[in-house]
């Protein structure tokens, strides 16, 4: 699998497994009826480093950002946000691509990646935990999950 830094013309094929992943309203705090153009400005926004995997023919199998996340005084404390088309899930893919985000953050001179709302049922948890991430706390109750109801929010950090 190759990572490289995603060009614009990359969104068409990021644009189905966003919308899938977004849709399902089951990992992200975004609007799960977002449209393809207000998505594009949330992914690929100017101020973020976005990435692709493409796997041995070419495909766009996830794609994940690097921004920071706060400014001024707290602008080396990193966000980023990760997706791995449903279809290529458990391969792999997710945690290579995060050791490649983890490791740009690091030499973009970050000192930390903090992620603002992991819902708690969201399998990556567990990919986040073995990466050395740790909850720092949840918000209680402020998921709407489909299937589960209201679940907690976590905030995550690791320090880089």
């Amino acid at each position: 699998m190759l990572i490289r830094e995603a060009r614009s013309d990359d969104w068409p094929r990021i644009w189905p497994f966003w919308h899938r992943i977004v849709a399902a309203g089951e990992t992200y705090t975004w609007d799960p009826g977002t449209s393809e153009e207000d998505a594009r400005a949330l992914w690929m926004s100017p101020a973020k480093r976005v990435y692709v995997v493409e796997d041995d023919d070419g495909t766009v199998v996830a794609s994940a950002y690097l921004t920071p996340n706060y400014g001024g005084p707290a602008a080396r404390i990193a966000n980023a946000g990760f997706m791995v088309d449903p279809g290529r899930a458990c391969r792999g893919t997710g945690r290579l691509l995060a050791e490649h985000v983890l490791a740009q953050a690091r030499d973009a001179g970050y000192r930390g990646m903090v992620f603002n709302a992991v819902v708690e049922t969201n399998p990556a948890v567990k990919l986040w935990s073995a990466l050395g991430f740790t909850v720092l706390g949840t918000v209680p109750d402020a998921f709407d999950h489909p299937r589960h109801g209201r679940v907690g929010l976590h905030v995550m950090y690791r320090p880089l």
